[in-house]
């Protein structure tokens, strides 16, 4: 899955991505980091459904032809699980490179957690919550899983009317079914700006806390 933030958002898209960030920092006191990962969890477990999935059918259609060749008769187990096993690992490590067949193989209840998980730990690991006054929200992008969440500190979420950040969410998702990723994430920047703006106008002195966009293209 090498790569697939950069397809997702190239060179060009990132810069106006960090300029809308800037712009709309420069109207509040509150701090926004976007952050684009390749995935939120490496998913063995799908690989070895995909590998076990995949290669017994291809097995069984190949045990025939193989036993044939063999002498050893079109139904023989050995040569069945002969078959069997090194296809097994054969498909299990190209699905790995095949997003779009591994997520076949992932329930969307597994992603749902594991976005949720991963959003979580950036919004500690990337500092977001340890801005001066708790603003910082965190906008967060899982490419494979296609999912966003949207994180705010303490000190905004109270004042922030309930259902806000899903509105975004919808934003940013609705964007990307439409092939507008980049100016979608600038459009969910600009709403949540807005009301930044308007709880926590910006003020003199005001530094720059956090990275405006990260990109992660390696597995959480």
């Amino acid at each position: 899955m090498e790569k697939l933030v950069e397809r997702f958002l190239p060179p060009a898209e990132r810069q106006k991505i960090e300029a809308c960030v800037r712009l709309a920092e420069s109207r509040t006191h509150g701090e926004i980091m976007v952050l684009a990962a390749a995935s939120s969890h490496p998913y063995p477990a799908a690989d070895l459904r995909a590998g076990l999935a995949l290669a017994s059918p291809a097995a069984v259609a190949l045990t025939p032809l193989l036993g044939g060749l063999l002498w050893a008769g079109p139904f023989n187990l050995w040569v069945f699980l002969g078959a069997l096993i090194p296809l097994f690992f054969l498909f299990q490590a190209a699905v790995r490179h095949l997003p779009p067949v591994k997520r076949i193989f992932i329930s969307d209840r597994e992603m749902e957690a594991e976005v949720t998980a991963a959003a979580e730990n950036q919004f500690y690991r990337k500092g977001v919550c340890r801005t001066a006054e708790a603003t910082g929200v965190l906008i967060y992008i899982s490419v494979f899983e296609r999912k966003v969440r949207v994180l705010g500190d303490r000190g905004i979420h109270a004042k922030i009317p309930a259902g806000f950040w899903e509105v975004v969410v919808g934003t940013i998702v609705a964007g990307i079914r439409s092939g507008r990723p980049a100016e979608s994430i600038c459009e969910a920047v600009a709403e949540v700006a807005g009301i930044l703006a308007a709880k926590f106008p910006v003020r003199a002195g005001d530094a720059d806390e956090l990275k405006n966009l990260v990109v992660e293209e390696r597995r959480a």
